[in-house]
């Protein structure tokens, strides 16, 4: 944890248990100055809450390539090791089989690993592990053995690392029965989902972002607090609109925002969806959005074919058909590997201005693609 929320956490809790009843009123005041203004980075966000739930919970445990002495690749776990020893705090040989099969068969036995990848794309060597070991022992076992273990890293493109270090995962994990996957965008996403992904009796993936562990994100006082968590597959209503409905996860959700301010200049009032959970998929928030819309846009960076846009697709046919006011948009990477070259992974990856050009289409504030074609 950092200095700096540790320093906050500190304030906020003199703040709380000051016996002076004449100062509760500038004591509430000053609480809240702190609550509005302070910023945590989505790095340090990971870090309490992982550092909170290995001090709550002796049966966690963090393992992986260079998490211990180099305290991650990303520097998530700076500090754990020196606190809770390497019994708890796990450097591993780079064998993403072998140590996710032992962080599988210690969650069989009642502890609570925390696996992690220094890029998902490295976890393709575990999928037998996470998918045959994990995610289906619960129901193979007639509910049985419970498996409660996280796997967490980043997923997704980064930058200049070409086809085979760039995949997003969140479909592919998404369409496992036994998996729950989440996918934050902000630090309170990051901590709150990690806290609820920690305590879930499940398998869960956890899918970050690696070019948002150094974005900062403004915090409460109520999302620094220890018991703090988020529900897992409940969405979040980022910016409420009444044109169109804007349904994006991890760093699209932040393109979706700034696509947003520039549509309402043009005066087209999107509502932005943070989806949070790829599994369970937040239905109902999704629909109820679109009902109020009439019009949706998907918008992630995984492959076009079977994605998480498509899957949305399919719910808001199947449930919200009729109150459609235009055929839904998808936003999603090109439907090739990733090129190394900036110029072309740029044009392989969505960008804020392909996300306003759809909602632009959706509302008939523009020229359809079929036609300019």
């Amino acid at each position: 944890m950092s200095d700096e929320v540790k320093s906050l956490q500190i304030i906020i809790l003199f703040l709380i248990i000051s016996p002076e009843r004449g100062e509760r009123g500038s004591i509430k005041v000053a609480a809240l100055t702190l609550k509005s203004d302070y910023k945590m980075t989505i790095r340090d966000a990971l870090n309490s809450a992982l550092d909170e739930e290995m001090s709550a919970d002796h049966s966690v445990f963090l393992m992986g390539e260079e998490v211990g002495e180099y305290q991650g690749a990303y520097k998530v776990s700076k500090g754990l090791l020196q606190k809770y020893g390497p019994d708890r705090v796990v450097d591993t040989p780079i064998t993403e089989a072998g140590f996710t099969g032992i962080g599988v068969g210690a969650a069989y036995y009642g502890l609570k690993p925390i696996v992690e990848f220094m890029t998902f794309n490295f976890a393709m060597q575990a999928m037998d592990q996470i998918i045959n070991s994990s995610a289906k022992t619960n129901y193979m076992s007639a509910g049985n053995i419970n498996v409660p273990i996280v796997f967490r890293g980043p997923n997704g493109a980064a930058a200049g690392v070409g086809a085979q270090h760039s995949q997003c995962y969140a479909a592919w994990y998404g369409a496992i029965p036994g998996l729950k996957v989440l996918s934050p965008y902000s630090s309170e996403d990051a901590r709150g989902l990690l806290k609820a992904a920690i305590r879930d009796p499940d398998p869960v993936v956890f899918l970050e972002n690696e070019l948002l562990y150094g974005e900062s994100f403004p915090v409460s006082a109520e999302v620094l607090d220890s018991s703090f968590s988020l529900p897992i597959g409940k969405a979040k209503i980022e910016k409420e609109g009444k044109d169109v409905s804007i349904a994006a996860f991890s760093k699209m959700v932040g393109f979706s925002l700034q696509a947003a301010e520039i549509l309402a200049k043009d005066g087209i009032d999107a509502e932005v969806i943070n989806l949070r959970s790829i599994r369970p998929l937040d239905r109902s928030t999704i629909n109820a959005s679109v009902r109020k819309t009439n019009r949706l846009v998907t918008v992630e960076e995984g492959f076009p074919q079977h994605g998480v846009g498509a899957e949305i697709c399919a719910s808001v046919v199947e449930d919200s058909f009729g109150y459609l006011d235009a055929p839904v948009e998808r936003i999603a990477g090109a439907d090739v590997p990733m090129p190394y070259a900036a110029n072309l992974e740029r044009m392989a990856l969505p960008q804020i201005e392909d996300i306003v050009r759809a909602a632009k289409r959706a509302c008939y504030r523009s020229v359809p693609m079929s036609a300019a074609a």
